[in-house]
């Protein structure tokens, strides 16, 4: 169980010395940082520093901010961390998810907002669903990815190969993130409970 620290500025010419001091002060036992806008859909770094993180690990960052900009993306991310049981902690404003009152509150609200958020997006699609028929265009919903589909199984290859970084994976299979770490999880879950049953 590892304590990984995460600093991000949005441009080149700006300091990251202030949140790596941050991370540093909290006992923070491995930092990654790079330089990128935080409305970029990929940040490379973060992307691999994810891709490492283990059950029972803790990911620090200084603000809310530093992991994405956007609702959704923050959300999104949050729910991830979660259902890969890694801890998150912000130190700006004091939240920690180990917490088990204001831990579980956090996760409770952003929850509520990711299902409000996921709720506007679905009532979206069905009007535009709904348009396309009229119209004659609608070719019916795109399966996703599943831990037997042969494009999971090359993502997950390509993953165990430790030849490319998660984004690469992403982008030569077209598997989402969120969706490949599921399929990790998965797989980790079967280890432990083939090795418990040794």
């Amino acid at each position: 169980m590892t304590v990984f620290g995460y600093a991000r500025v949005s441009s080149k010419d700006q300091n990251l010395d202030t949140q790596i001091d941050q991370l540093k002060r909290y006992g923070v036992e491995k930092i990654v940082s790079e330089k990128i806008t935080g409305v970029a859909k990929q940040k490379p770094k973060l992307e691999d520093l994810l891709g490492n993180l283990k059950k029972g690990d803790t990911l620090v960052v200084a603000r809310m901010d530093r992991l994405g900009r956007s609702t959704m993306q923050l959300l999104e991310l949050v729910e991830e961390l979660n259902e890969r049981n890694i801890h998150l902690v912000i130190l700006s404003p004091n939240i920690d998810t180990r917490d088990e009152i204001w831990g579980k509150l956090f996760l409770t609200i952003m929850s509520a907002v990711a299902e409000m958020e996921r709720s506007l997006i679905k009532e979206k699609q069905r009007n535009g669903i709904a348009i396309a028929k009229e119209k004659g265009k609608y070719k019916g919903r795109v399966k996703k990815y599943h831990s037997k589909h042969a494009g999971m199984k090359h993502a997950l290859d390509l993953y165990h190969s430790q030849n490319y970084t998660v984004k690469e994976i992403t982008e030569i299979t077209s598997v989402s993130r969120s969706a490949l770490y599921r399929a990790l999880n998965e797989e980790n879950e079967k280890r432990e409970l083939t090795q418990g049953g040794i």
